[in-house]
């Protein structure tokens, strides 16, 4: 049996946990977990240890370690861990590599739930996501489109990237950055602002941070799913529900083929480019993705804020023209290109250079179909395309109804065929 023991945010060590350590041949933790399992279950000092680092080596030895023992004292195994092992943490290394059965897990407060503790929030609502040895950019986009966001943290990818990631979206967003949670002389929890936290020296052990829209961080509102809230119950809402100006606006049917090509997701970043009324970016954000609208006129832009707001999302604005606008903005995910003009063909070559998945564009005159193809097939894009023609019904005079057919639209796409390294050096 391997018995994994969550310490080091505060909850004691049961009299079982701590005869545990005592009896064991083998312990295997952080440098902070050996010395405090030295201390509270005066582990002597011909038993075996493994400070973890990464974790192939030390489970070949928790392997051999178990194989050469026999029944009796010999190979008892133990694995101090942080918090909650089954956190993201080792347990499922410790399951894939030996079986659920030989675990004997027991695990203390999570550092999450701690560190929503000292602040006095519920985080039910939370959207918990680990940056230790993960790719930063996916917690920077759940913190750009979630008011209530937990990051576990990790070499290269602490407060002080986490906070210049940030610091320039123009989203009221609060960082707490709680240090040493459970340490009676060292934690510390902190509140600052993302530029803050970006030019500060922050020192280990880092427990967890959590980013917050003040304003939307407490939800009195009862939940049933722990989590980021279900997605939206219905998508590709009427014009209607949107400000526009003059049916300056992609239209419902477009918009939902075009949010299939999208494929928008909590972790992903989605630009909307020449977003008009924003509702692309809108929609991609009720599907709790990270959405950017890039929008040329000033009032064009303040809609796009009205109808983020409407709709209880958070969407950055960017006021300025693509392609030039573009340079300035973190790599997305997928890109739709809306608006049109002799620009179209550079814009989605500049989209389709950093797009990592996909590029939809909505084009309404048949003579720009070939060069949009062709931008798309240029950056190494698969591309494909329909023609959209609706008739939507509409009412008459004597209670019968009518058939009134929209203006037909090109639907272009080109999917990135393989998964891409970050494309500008950057991780966010």
């Amino acid at each position: 049996m391997i018995t994994v023991i969550g310490t080091g945010t505060g909850t004691p060590l049961s009299v079982d946990s701590l005869r545990a350590v005592a009896e064991a041949t083998l312990v295997v933790g952080g440098r902070r977990h050996l010395k405090e399992a030295a201390s509270e279950a005066g582990l002597p000092e011909r038993v075996s240890r493994v400070v973890l680092g990464p974790l192939a080596p030390a489970l070949d030895v928790i392997a051999r370690h178990r194989a050469d023992g026999s029944a009796g004292s010999a190979g008892r195994v133990v694995v101090l861990a942080s918090g909650d092992p089954g956190l993201f943490g080792i347990v499922r290394a410790l399951a894939g590599r030996f079986g659920p059965a030989a675990l004997d897990v027991r695990p203390a407060a999570p550092s999450v739930a701690v560190a929503f503790a000292r602040i006095g929030l519920p985080w039910d609502d939370a959207v918990v996501v680990s940056a230790h040895g993960r790719d930063l950019r996916t917690a920077v986009n759940v913190c750009r489109a979630h008011p209530k966001v937990a990051v576990l943290t990790g070499p290269g990818a602490g407060p002080a990237e986490l906070g210049a990631a940030l610091a320039d979206s123009g989203l009221p967003r609060t960082l707490v950055v709680a240090s040493a949670l459970g340490d009676p002389d060292g934690e510390r929890v902190e509140r600052l602002s993302p530029a803050d936290a970006a030019e500060r020296d922050w020192p280990q052990p880092l427990s967890v941070v959590l980013c917050l829209d003040e304003a939307r961080a407490h939800a009195p509102v009862p939940r049933t799913l722990a989590g980021r809230a279900p997605g939206p119950t219905r998508w590709a809402l009427g014009e209607e529900e949107f400000a526009h100006r003059d049916s300056m606006i992609t239209k419902f049917e477009v918009r939902a083929l075009a949010l299939a090509r999208l494929g928008p997701r909590t972790g992903d970043l989605v630009w909307d480019v020449g977003a008009g009324s924003g509702s692309v970016a809108v929609e991609c954000a009720r599907f709790g993705a990270a959405a950017i609208a890039v929008e040329k006129s000033s009032d064009g832009v303040e809609r796009i804020r009205a109808n983020a707001l409407a709709h209880g999302v958070d969407v950055q604005t960017v006021h300025g023209s693509a392609p030039a606008a573009l340079s300035r903005l973190p790599d997305p995910d997928a890109v739709f290109v809306g608006g049109g003009g002799r620009e179209l063909p550079a814009v989605v070559t500049a989209c389709a250079r950093l797009a990592r998945r996909t590029v939809v564009v909505p084009v309404a005159a048949l003579d720009r179909v070939p060069a949009v193809r062709a931008a798309l097939s240029g950056a190494g894009f698969a591309t494909g395309g329909v023609l959209l023609h609706s008739s939507r019904l509409a009412p008459l005079p004597g209670d019968v109804t009518r058939l009134s057919g929209t203006n037909p639209v090109f639907l272009l796409w080109g999917d990135r065929p393989t998964d891409p390294q970050p494309l500008r050096g950057a991780t966010q």
